[in-house]
């Protein structure tokens, strides 16, 4: 059974990972407004990403025989003035995250909870994926400038990720 604390922090970040989805859906229609249909993929495979992260947490609390509490989700920005604008907060998203992410693994480690610790380092992991990766975006959108042609390139490339349930045995 999971400590008070440990299903107070897994309840809440179940939130925040649903909260990450609604930021990247937010995201993906501004993309879209933008007629960058590529970037747009990007960030709507990544809301489903973090939809599957609530999800596994959701019935990780289940198998622990913890009660799940949920939260209100609030709304995300509507509106990024660029590209840029949109992968900078996705970096700075990401950071935080991580930040929610160490400090539930932290408090599995502070109470001897081994299994919750464990389940937790997958997340610890995935969070390194997660920053790398917009900042590997960012970075290419610094490196891009004004330059419309590279602009599209990035998009097509972008325009080629793949949604893969990172849990697929759990259904989800």
């Amino acid at each position: 059974m999971l400590s008070e604390k440990l299903t107070r922090s897994l309840s809440e970040q179940v939130t925040k990972e649903y909260y990450s989805a609604y930021l990247y859906l937010a995201m993906s229609a501004a993309a879209d407004g933008m007629g960058l249909k590529g970037c747009a993929n990007w960030l709507f495979v990544q809301a489903r990403e973090e939809l599957a992260h609530g999800t596994h947490i959701f019935e990780y609390l289940l198998d622990r025989g913890a009660a799940p509490a949920f939260a209100e989700i609030r709304r995300p920005p509507a509106a990024f003035k660029d590209l840029n604008e949109i992968f900078e907060a996705t970096l700075s998203h990401e950071q935080k995250v991580t930040g929610s992410i160490n400090a539930i693994a932290t408090l599995a480690m502070r109470e001897l909870d081994h299994a919750c610790y464990q389940f937790m380092m997958w997340y610890v992991d995935e969070q390194v994926e997660e920053e790398a990766n917009a900042l590997e975006i960012l970075d290419k959108l610094r490196l891009i400038g004004d330059n419309t042609g590279l602009l599209l390139s990035l998009d097509s490339e972008l325009a080629a990720r793949v949604f893969v349930n990172p849990f697929p045995a759990k259904g989800n």
